[in-house]
């Protein structure tokens, strides 16, 4: 899957270039983005903004996937925000996250969007899960079943990723690297389905 970044910067971040280094760069004006190139490809376009609310970032995303069905986007900003965050995934965008996020989380990103998930930063997550999980319940019996598919260590991750913790905070609190902590959260969505720690978060919330 290609990678296209576009930015009015002279120069990409250091970091998208580690994550991606066959990246190519879009630096024309955002809404005269010819999208129709990538109709048959599958690519993601990351859209580099640096305005508190730009006018134009709901309109390109739809115009991005209207022209290219097949192309997911990621917005990438400088000033996360509620707002901007939920304008965004409104407008079809499937992936919202700092400009200057590490070269693993911009990976991780692109691994999650693939799989059909979404991404949403870790602060922005954790409301939208709690906000979420209290309109939303299961029966006690579903989520146990769902757990007892896990393996123990894999049943600790789940349970606090699901209370919308980072990687790095769920390897603080189970004194694990961060690296084990991937590896038993790939495992865990590959056997209860979940596209992402959202969906996670709502197939693990008891009522």
């Amino acid at each position: 899957m290609q990678d296209t970044f576009v930015s009015k910067l002279a120069e990409p971040i250091i970091s998208w270039v580690q994550a991606f280094p066959e990246l190519n760069i879009i630096s024309e004006i955002v809404c005269n983005i010819n999208t129709s190139a990538y109709s048959n490809e599958s690519t993601v376009f990351w859209l580099h903004i640096n305005d508190e609310q730009p006018d134009w970032l709901a309109s390109t995303i739809n115009k991005i996937i209207k022209e290219s069905p097949s192309v997911k986007v990621v917005v990438l900003t400088n000033l996360p925000s509620h707002t901007q965050c939920f304008s965004a995934l409104e407008a079809g965008a499937v992936g919202y996250v700092h400009a200057y996020s590490s070269p693993d989380v911009l990976r991780e990103v692109k691994q999650v969007i693939t799989h059909g998930g979404i991404w949403l930063g870790a602060e922005l997550l954790q409301k939208l899960i709690e906000t979420t999980t209290k309109l939303t319940s299961n029966k006690s019996i579903y989520v146990n079943n769902l757990l007892s598919q896990l393996t123990l260590r894999e049943k600790d991750v789940a349970i606090e990723v699901a209370k919308g913790l980072s990687n790095k905070e769920v390897a603080r609190t189970l004194n694990i690297t961060e690296r084990t902590v991937k590896a038993h959260l790939a495992a865990v969505f590959d056997r209860l389905g979940a596209k992402d720690r959202l969906q996670l978060a709502l197939m693990l919330n008891k009522g």
